[in-house]
């Protein structure tokens, strides 16, 4: 099996801020793995919140090159026990595991939201995020993308000033993402108002090993809350069902589909709300996240259209927030550059 690695630097539409950081291009890593004629492409992003660059993810997986070309590769579950056992971050061994399902696909010719049984003809809507900026500025991004479910960034001095405001403009479902801005006094007070304002859920209001103040909450926060911060891996899934509404779990800080489909499996067995969400992948990415979609119950899959350039083809969501998947099997991803 031969494994080629491509890093690209993905200009972003608009500065997109959240609590703790601002950035204008995303760097990412993308993993392609050919077997008989059949290519499997998959993704992973730098991170400065996890340390995580794209040379580092570069230099993890060359590491082992010359035991993934030799690797017998029958399934992506197998590969990916492969690749955890040789210490692997993460996020290396996700672009590798996305690969490996996009490749399994392709060689067995079908969509892998086929190959795990489910029926793509329901699925939940993607929200579209906005950003933390001046209100002006949020509201301009809200007019120019106009969507029925944005998610909006908060971690402000004036959060629900800027909700207020923003409701005003759209009748839109709002979800906030505080990203462990809020303290447990400040997600209660808020989430009464926030309710009022439209509000769907809060998503990771507190730090991410606040227990104590998520406890609290969960006794008396009127909204829902979802785990993102909270939620990395497979063992975090039964202590956040303590803790948490649902979770958010996203591919690349668990390790890729093979254990984001153990931890769907989990959730819901626990009474948990299942979301995926992204970060700001292209459509490498963004195709792997949508093969999930018939499973959850919520998703953040905006990545590709906060672009100013994508890198490939292959799930589109349309204008009307419409999922068009491709015809090619497996995520269906073809590199375009």
């Amino acid at each position: 099996m031969q494994v080629l690695l491509k890093k690209y630097s993905l200009p972003l539409k608009h500065t997109f801020s959240i609590s703790r950081e601002s950035h204008d291009v995303q760097d990412t890593l993308i993993a392609a793995l050919t077997l008989n004629g059949k290519t499997g492409y998959g993704e992973a992003t730098s991170n400065p919140y996890y340390k995580i660059t794209v040379d580092s993810m570069e230099k993890e997986i060359m590491a082992v090159e010359e035991e993934i070309t030799t690797f017998n590769f029958t399934t992506p579950e197998v590969f990916h026990q492969f690749l955890t056992s040789k210490g692997l971050s993460n996020f290396a061994v996700c672009a590798l595991d996305l690969a490996a399902h996009d490749l399994y696909g392709k060689l067995k010719e079908k969509p892998l939201y086929t190959l795990w049984g489910t029926d793509n003809s329901h699925y939940p809507i993607t929200n579209y995020t906005i950003g933390i900026a001046s209100i002006d500025v949020m509201l301009n991004k809200m007019q120019e993308m106009p969507w029925p479910i944005f998610k909006i960034k908060l971690g402000t001095p004036d959060d629900v000033a800027i909700v207020r405001e923003l409701r005003k403009h759209t009748n839109a479902v709002f979800r906030i993402d505080a990203n462990c801005a809020w303290t447990a006094q400040e997600t209660i007070f808020n989430a009464s108002i926030l309710k009022e304002l439209g509000v769907e859920f809060l998503e990771q209001p507190l730090k991410a090993n606040d227990w104590a103040g998520m406890e609290e909450v969960m006794h008396h926060s009127v909204l829902p809350v979802i785990a993102d911060e909270s939620c990395i891996v497979e063992s975090d899934v039964e202590k956040c069902a303590l803790h948490y509404t649902g979770i958010n779990i996203k591919l690349t800080k668990c390790g890729g589909l093979t254990p984001a489909l153990r931890m769907i499996k989990k959730a819901k067995q626990l009474g948990l709300k299942v979301m995926v969400g992204c970060m700001t992948e292209s459509t490498v990415g963004i195709s792997a996240i949508a093969q999930l979609l018939p499973q959850l119950d919520y998703v953040d899959m905006d990545g590709a259209l906060l672009l100013k350039k994508d890198i490939a083809t292959g799930v589109q969501i349309t204008n009307e927030a419409k999922v068009i998947f491709p015809k090619l099997a497996g995520s269906g991803i073809q590199l375009l550059e």
